[in-house]
């Protein structure tokens, strides 16, 4: 899955999430108040689930989370064949 789809698979979840709230990719949800630690593991299980990636603990960095760009270059990162 390329970062434009990854990205919009984000985005869909944030849109359905909090209905009527306006995010640009760079936006930090919590600290615009999008986002509490309930939604915030709700983002965790949804990231794993969808793009079929372990969140390690070390992932659990709240800078992968800040944003949905942070949020698509997590899964990027994840998605990476190990070589």
């Amino acid at each position: 899955m390329n970062d434009e789809n990854i990205n919009k698979t984000i985005r869909a979840f944030f849109e359905k999430a909090l209905p009527g709230k306006q995010i640009k990719d760079e936006d930090d949800i919590f600290e615009k108040g999008f986002v509490n630690s309930l939604m915030a593991m709700q983002l965790v299980l949804f990231v794993e689930k969808e793009f079929g990636i372990a969140v390690t603990e070390a992932d659990l960095d709240i800078a992968n989370f800040r944003s949905i760009a942070a949020v698509t270059d997590l899964v990027r990162r994840k998605s990476l064949p190990v070589s």
